[in-house]
């Protein structure tokens, strides 16, 4: 594949691929190839920068984040990105990615800020540290196309995660990694409150209906 980018920035690699994305319909075959050399960990930034504000594009969570789960597997076990034709062929309405890639990358480029490269490199520089990194990028995907789409952060909590780790990642900057963490952990206590909080309301309701 051949890439377009060759600024150092992720905001600007990343705002040249939105700026290069078609005028009508767009594929992840189409993101893939323009991502060009930059890597797995750029694309699962770019995956998820739509989702730091709110989009109702249906699919996008489901076929998104499966992506971002298959990109995780492939970090965690040194494997080339395979994805499935499914996947690459997925149409979406470029007009509407792109208004959400654009507003998205105006919170990355806060985001982005607070990383500094080289901070507690051991959370970044041996092979212990890459296997927790891959496994917590796997743990965020599944997060991401848990089915609470329409509950507020559902889906933002965990692509502040993954954002937070493939910025780690890239910059081997392990303040950045260990936020991609508590928001994994955040993610969790947040479904479980909305789970229990569901069970109750249910368990509620049949009483009073019982009555």
């Amino acid at each position: 594949m051949t890439g377009v980018i060759s600024t150092d920035s992720l905001c600007e690699k990343m705002q040249k691929i939105v700026n290069n994305l078609p005028d009508d319909r767009l594929t992840l075959l189409e993101i893939r190839d323009l991502l060009g050399q930059d890597g797995m960990l750029l694309f699962i930034a770019l995956l998820t920068i739509v989702f730091l504000i709110p989009v109702s594009i249906p699919g996008v969570s489901t076929i998104f984040g499966g992506t971002i789960l298959l990109i995780g597997i492939s970090l965690l076990f040194g494997w080339n990105l395979w994805l499935p034709s499914k996947f690459l062929k997925k149409e979406f309405p470029a007009d509407r990615l792109r208004s959400g890639f654009n507003a998205g990358l105006k919170w990355f480029t806060r985001l982005e800020k607070i990383s500094k490269p080289h901070r507690l490199m051991w959370l970044t520089d041996n092979r212990v540290a890459s296997i927790t990194n891959a496994s917590s990028i796997v743990l965020g995907s599944v997060l991401l196309m848990m089915p609470f789409g329409l509950i507020p952060f559902s889906n933002t909590l965990p692509a502040i995660a993954l954002l937070f780790l493939s910025i780690g990642i890239l910059q081997k900057d392990g303040v950045c990694i260990l936020l991609g963490y508590l928001f994994n952990i955040g993610t969790i206590v947040y479904f479980a409150i909305l789970i229990s909080g569901g069970g109750y309301a249910i368990y509620e309701l049949f009483k009073f209906l019982q009555q």
